[in-house]
């Protein structure tokens, strides 16, 4: 990653949001299709949880089975942080 992205993402991840439907948990499953993926995560409840975000977000995140992400839930939507 350039560090003018880096530090670009390093921004990003230091953003305060307006969503606090917030849950930490692990990526148990990763499935990548041509323009989005789907990111399982297993919460501490114990739930799972599947967000479908782009393809470019899990590859620029490094997103991968086994990390420990923070499904942020807005409205329909679950975002996936990490």
């Amino acid at each position: 990653m350039k560090s003018s992205k880096r530090a670009m993402h390093q921004e990003v991840r230091e953003l305060k949001i307006s969503a606090r439907n917030q849950l930490r948990g692990k990526v148990t499953q990763v499935r990548k299709g041509v323009i989005t993926a789907q990111v399982k995560m297993r919460i501490e409840t114990p739930a799972t949880l599947t967000a479908v975000i782009t393809r470019e977000a899990v590859q620029e995140m490094k997103i991968k089975r086994g990390d420990d992400v923070l499904a942020v839930i807005k409205a329909t939507s679950i975002m996936v942080s990490k």
